[in-house]
């Protein structure tokens, strides 16, 4: 089964959760991309007001060397000048990991943060990142603990950030933002993921689960980075959101607690 055949279709309306299973799964997962390339559209994700985000990188001051590409938060959405949009992806996981693309980073940006805070600015979690030497797409994952465990149905609020220089000082630095919702794992969809055992990430995209169709095959691609189809299954993903400038940068994952990176070619 191919992702590449269906991206399009589940993509659409990514912002809006619980969807109704479309009907011949299996039929959807079995086209190829060719019978539906000529009706393939950008999909167009609504204005949801609050909660608002920041996809592509701004910065907190102005000590903060520009960058060539800015840093990006993966997440779908339309490209606009200020925290207006609403960039909320799902996610069935209690411990969910977050991905961004880092660009190449002056010398004096070595350092990142991630924070996870609750919709009252509570924070839930918080930690100090070693940033790559190289232009990479990082993934950070929460820790199992029951202190930044997300609830079900709760939406949470979280940002990536890049430091200029000594963070201990009045920081400078580059962020992005965006939202993130635990949705319950129902019986429709359980029995989706074992039909998808080896490739789940095509049953996430269909149900519009962005963050764990995202992570789940960014992992099956670490571990396989010959793979033709995952290869293509990912710079699919990325294109139909607006991303597939990064599809073929390296996939990092920082361990927060260990400060250990790491990464596939």
């Amino acid at each position: 089964m191919k992702l590449t055949c269906i991206m399009t279709l589940v993509l659409f309306g990514l912002v809006s959760y619980p969807i109704r299973v479309l009907a011949q799964v299996d039929q959807l997962f079995n086209q190829s991309l060719a019978n539906t390339s000529s009706q393939s559209k950008r999909p167009k994700f609504p204005d949801n007001g609050a909660p608002t985000g920041r996809r592509k990188g701004g910065t907190s001051r102005d000590g903060c060397t520009p960058l060539n590409t800015p840093i990006t938060a993966l997440v779908p959405g339309e490209e606009i000048a200020d925290e207006s949009k609403s960039f909320l992806t799902f996610t069935i996981s209690e411990y969910p990991t977050f991905w961004v693309f880092v660009p190449e980073l002056p010398k004096n940006a070595v350092l990142g943060e991630f924070l996870l805070q609750d919709e009252n600015d509570k924070n839930i979690y918080k930690t100090s990142l070693s940033l790559p030497q190289r232009a990479s797409i990082v993934g950070i994952k929460l820790p199992h603990n029951s202190q930044s465990g997300l609830k079900i149905n709760q939406k949470y609020q979280w940002y990536f950030k890049v430091f200029c220089g000594n963070s201990q000082q009045i920081p400078d630095y580059f962020y992005v933002k965006a939202w993130i919702q635990r949705v319950p794992l129902n019986s429709d969809l359980e029995s989706q993921l074992k039909r998808t055992q080896s490739r789940k990430y095509t049953t996430y995209a269909l149900n519009q689960i962005w963050q764990d169709a995202l992570t789940n095959l960014a992992t099956l691609r670490r571990s396989d980075p010959n793979s033709n189809l995952f290869t293509e299954d990912w710079t699919l993903l990325l294109k139909d959101v607006g991303l597939a400038e990064f599809a073929t940068a390296p996939i990092v994952e920082l361990e927060s607690d260990e400060k250990a990176i790491t990464q596939s070619n």
